[in-house]
C-alpha cells in the first residue's frame, strides 16, 4: 500500500516535526510504502488573505529537514515549470495539482526529472479524459501508449480527488478508480474528496466524518494507495482544517484498509 500523508501545508518547523514524529510507525511498517507529504505554496487557495506557506527555498529546507531527521521519502506539489530543478533536487514525488493537470509545459517539465509524478484528477475532467495527461508524461519519459504497466515503469500516478457537482461540493465516482487504472497506478485521495470549495465564504470547508467511509471503499474497489492530509489538532490547522485527519483517525483508518486489503 503506497500511503501519502501530513499536513496540508508547511505552517512551522515545530508543527512538521511534530507531525512527522507521529507518522514514524508508517514509514517501519513493511506493509506501506510510505511517503511524507507537505506543501511550501498552497498557490490556489481561495483568497489573498488565506496562508499559502513559506514559499519554495525556506519549505524545502523544512523538507530537507524532516527527510534527514526522519528518513522519509518526500512529496510536494509543484505550481510551475521553474520550480521543479529545485524541488526535484529534494522530494521523491513532484505533485501536480488537480486545476493544474492539463498544463502541458509543467507535466513536461516534470516528466524531464527522476522523480515519480503524481498528477490529481481536475475536479472537471472525466477519469478517461486522465489518459491524456499521464501521456504528456509517460511519453516524455519514452512510452508510445498509457497502460498500468508502462506507468508503473514510468513512475506515474494518477489521484482520484472526486469531481465537482454543483457548487461547493464534490462527489467521488468509485468507477473512476477503475478506469484510471487501467492506464496508470491510482491513488484514492481521500480527504480532498470530502473538501467542499469556496462553501465558508473566501475559504473552503470539508466534512471529514466522511474521509474514513470513503477511503474504505476505495480500497474494496481496489487502488495502489491513499492520500491523508493529518494534523495533532485540524482545527488550528492554516489550511484544509474541515477535511483533515486527526492523527489517531487516520491511525484507526489504516488499520480499516488494512484489514479490507487482506480480504482481496
Amino acid at each position: 500500500m503506497i500511503l501519502i500523508a501530513g499536513p496540508c501545508v508547511i505552517e512551522s518547523r515545530d508543527i512538521i516535526f511534530k507531525i512527522a514524529e507521529n507518522l514514524v510507525k508508517y514509514n517501519e511498517d513493511k506493509e506501506i510504502d510510505f511517503y511524507f507529504k507537505a506543501s511550501f505554496d498552497k498557490a490556489n487557495r481561495t483568497s489573498l488573505e488565506s496562508f499559502r506557506g513559506p514559499g519554495l527555498h525556506e519549505g524545502l529546507r523544512l523538507l530537507e529537514e524532516v527527510q534527514k531527521e526522519f528518513g522519509f521519502k518526500l512529496l510536494t506539489d509543484v505550481h510551475e515549470s521553474w520550480q521543479i530543478n529545485e524541488a526535484s533536487s529534494v522530494v521523491d514525488v513532484l505533485q501536480i495539482p488537480a486545476f493544474l493537470c492539463r498544463q502541458t509545459d509543467l507535466l513536461v517539465s516534470a516528466a524531464k526529472s527522476e522523480c515519480i509524478i503524481n498528477i490529481k484528477k481536475g475536479q472537471f475532467m472525466s477519469p478517461d479524459e486522465m489518459r491524456y495527461s499521464a501521456l504528456k508524461v509517460l511519453q516524455t519519459r519514452g512510452y508510445d501508449n498509457a497502460s498500468y504497466k508502462n506507468a508503473k515503469k514510468a513512475g506515474l500516478w494518477l489521484t482520484e480527488r472526486g469531481s465537482s457537482f454543483g457548487y461547493g461540493n464534490l462527489v467521488v465516482d468509485m468507477r473512476s478508480l477503475v478506469v484510471m487504472r487501467e492506464f496508470a497506478p491510482v491513488i484514492f485521495d481521500a480527504t480532498h474528496a470530502v473538501q467542499m470549495p469556496g462553501a465558508q465564504g473566501g475559504k473552503s470547508g470539508g466534512k471529514s466524518e466522511f474521509v474514513t467511509p470513503l477511503a474504505k471503499a476505495a480500497a474494496a474497489v481496489g487502488v495502489d494507495g491513499f492520500f491523508f492530509e493529518t494534523h495533532f489538532d485540524p482545527s488550528i490547522a492554516l489550511s484544509d482544517a474541515t477535511n483533515m485527519l486527526t492523527l489517531d483517525e487516520l491511525k484507526t483508518a489504516i488499520d480499516s484498509l488494512k484489514a479490507i486489503s487482506s480480504l482481496s
